[in-house]
């Protein structure tokens, strides 16, 4: 299994130091939030994203992609109502598609719970509608820059929108394109009445990437969730995404907690292939 850290966690770390970090204490990869960066990604310029990717590679670790992607820009909204806000969404998922790609990414994680919940008169079957016409929009350009986004499901006390692993699922089909998948995370998925293996496995087929939290929004193993379980559910749909750790809350730095959840995750792992 690959795994990766998002750098958002490292307050006030420039990319370099953070993707240095990474390699040193045995992650795969990282995950960037392009606010980190810069306001917008087209602000990002060819010298900057030339520089963070000669950087990795000299640190010995990959850019898995990007997340927290519509923080940053004012006016982006998955699921209005305005045709123009859609356009202007999709326009800006092409723009994050190639700075993805420019940085050595394949995946962008579509969170972002404060632009996609419903707005006042749009109903869920609309926001669906909405949702899909701007993913299909922008899906030629992630073809064309080989970049997948993987739309993730959030737990109630966010949003109200994709909601639930099955409820995304869904929007996954309504949009059909191969490069619309879904991440899933472990933090969220703990709101959900399903244990969370069995989210997993339902969602074989569907799921990109992995957040991997606790559910105390701290990393693995600082709370309640089973991690051999879903090590194990993972090994089942025969996942071949990043297993990434985001946190929400830092506690009581990022190292330590970089180093204890990538313990957690490796002895959690290392314990099914035991088992097999």
């Amino acid at each position: 299994m690959r795994f990766a850290i998002c750098n958002e966690m490292f307050e006030g770390w420039e990319v370099a130091r953070v993707l240095r970090f990474a390699a040193e204490t045995g992650f795969d990869a990282v995950e960037i939030a392009p606010f980190t960066i810069a306001q917008h990604a087209t602000s990002v310029t060819p010298q900057q994203r030339k520089e963070i990717r000669r950087a990795a590679e000299q640190a010995g670790v990959a850019v898995a992609g990007l997340h927290w992607i519509f923080v940053g820009p004012e006016g982006l909204y998955l699921t209005s109502p305005q045709a123009e806000t859609r356009a202007r969404t999709a326009q800006y998922l092409r723009h994050l598609a190639d700075l993805c790609a420019d940085l050595g990414g394949t995946h962008m994680v579509l969170g972002s719970p404060k632009q996609r919940s419903l707005l006042p008169g749009v109903t869920h079957e609309q926001a669906m509608e909405y949702a899909a016409e701007v993913l299909r929009a922008a899906a030629p350009r992630l073809e064309e820059r080989g970049v997948v986004v993987g739309l993730e499901p959030l737990a109630p006390s966010e949003t109200d929108f994709l909601t639930t692993a099955a409820e995304t699922r869904r929007l996954v089909d309504l949009v059909a394109h191969p490069q619309v998948k879904m991440t899933l995370d472990a933090k969220a998925m703990s709101s959900e009445t399903t244990p969370i293996p069995e989210i997993i496995r339902a969602s074989r087929g569907y799921v990109s990437h992995f957040h991997a939290n606790d559910d105390t929004k701290r990393e693995p193993g600082s709370g309640s969730l089973d991690f051999e379980a879903i090590a194990a559910a993972l090994r089942d749909i025969d996942f071949q995404g990043y297993v990434s750790i985001e946190v929400f809350e830092i506690e009581p730095d990022a190292e330590t907690m970089a180093r204890r959840g990538l313990a957690r995750l490796r002895q959690a792992f290392a314990a099914i292939k035991e088992e097999a």
